[in-house]
């Protein structure tokens, strides 16, 4: 069968690499993500077609190093995979979101309805998730602890269902492609996996359509303008920047 299933503080107060890769990934976590048999059915119908995705565009599969990146304006997430740290990343393929809830900004407080703005990782694989399968992002991240209400709220995820208050939904389809992807990189020693959230593609005509609809809400615009900086590196050399906060939340790419 095709592929195998698998700061300097200056300033700054936190920095989070965005990746770590393990040496040895825990049985236990092995073993309970190879006995779910949703993972084993996810894995049979979608292993193959993604390790000819990864053929195609000259990267290994099972990959060691994707990133995850989401824009809620165009409903879209975007794969992306590289063979190395010192290689750039390649446009592996695009994912529908099929819903979105809430409005273009980050998430401040529970209840508001609104999916993230920001740098997250992937936290934890669920199995038995109420949306078939689903992947939990790490927010509240510092930026958002800082910057958040009191009540922040959590458990935003990648899941199925196709329904959503506040996370990133797909088809149950396209949660069983992402979760064998996201599972085959961690299995294969990526311990943090990269996923990145944007209102929009940052671009010129972008930034522009944000600073005019958005034009009396003044922290949102400098929020973006803070998101951008890290968007303008990766567009440009196809890798990661650190992410990194100031004491007072704010991203310092």
């Amino acid at each position: 069968m095709a592929g195998r299933l698998f700061f300097s503080l200056c300033t700054m107060v936190v920095l989070s690499a965005g990746h770590t890769y393990a040496q040895e990934v825990d049985p236990a976590f092995r073993n309970t993500q190879l006995s779910s048999p949703r993972v084993v059915e996810s894995y049979k119908k979608y292993n193959d077609s993604l390790s000819r995705d990864f053929k195609k565009k000259n990267i290994a599969y099972p990959p060691k190093d994707i990133y995850l990146r989401a824009f809620k304006s165009q409903n879209e997430l975007e794969l992306w995979a590289r063979n190395s740290e010192s290689s750039e990343y390649k446009l592996i393929k695009i994912y529908h979101v099929c819903a979105i809830s809430g409005q273009l900004g980050p998430k401040r407080m529970r209840g508001d309805r609104q999916v993230p703005e920001g740098e997250y990782f992937i936290q934890e694989f669920n199995t038995k998730s109420d949306y078939y399968l689903s992947l939990l992002l790490s927010y509240p991240n510092y930026s958002d602890q800082v910057l958040g209400k009191e009540q922040l709220g959590g458990d935003i995820y990648i899941h199925g269902g196709c329904v959503t208050i506040g996370c990133l939904p797909m088809t149950n389809d396209g949660i069983q492609e992402i979760y064998t992807l996201c599972l085959s990189a961690r299995l294969n020693g990526e311990e943090n996996i990269p996923v990145h959230i944007f209102p929009t593609r940052l671009t010129k005509s972008g930034m522009a359509y944000l600073n005019r609809e958005f034009s009396k809400e003044p922290a949102k615009l400098q929020f973006w303008e803070e998101l951008k900086i890290g968007y303008d590196y990766f567009e440009k050399y196809h890798k990661l920047l650190p992410v990194m906060y100031s004491p007072e939340g704010k991203y310092v790419d």
